[in-house]
């Protein structure tokens, strides 16, 4: 028999319509992404070890960051960051909560790279889409190549 899950709501978003919908949504992670993980592996292979994942040590709390060179570096998903290179849609519906929910994002973001910069960083950012086109390429520029 199977066990049902009972969701929790607090409020932050939508009751979704489908159950499946529903059970997508609370499967998505903020940390260990798909796009963090094959990028962590193409920094490893390139010999770039010894960095640190979601430090606190560092305003933003960066995906990735390299504290002894000063260098944060995010993979953001295109779709809940709003990419500007493949630009996801909005879902249909409850389209003026997903508006108001993906501004915020990018408010956080911006405020979050605004930080680091003051507090001289160097700030990389890396779409899902440029991470699953070439990874090569990404990791170049985390070496300054």
């Amino acid at each position: 028999m199977r066990k049902h899950t009972k969701y929790i709501r607090d409020g932050r978003a939508p009751i979704p319509r489908k159950k499946i919908t529903s059970r997508i949504m609370s499967a998505i992670r903020a940390k260990n992404t798909t796009p963090e993980l094959v990028l962590r592996k193409a920094l490893c292979v390139a010999g770039l070890k010894g960095y640190k994942l979601n430090w606190k040590g560092a305003p933003g709390r960066p995906d990735i960051c390299y504290p002894t060179k000063k260098i944060a570096v995010f993979a953001h998903g295109c779709f809940w960051h709003r990419c500007p290179h493949c630009k996801p849609g909005i879902p249909k519906s409850h389209a003026t909560f997903w508006q108001n929910k993906f501004k915020a994002n990018k408010n956080r973001d911006r405020r979050k790279e605004e930080s680091l910069k003051k507090a001289g960083w160097r700030v990389l950012v890396f779409w899902e889409c440029q991470i699953k086109k070439n990874v090569k390429s990404c990791v170049r520029k985390c070496v300054g190549k």
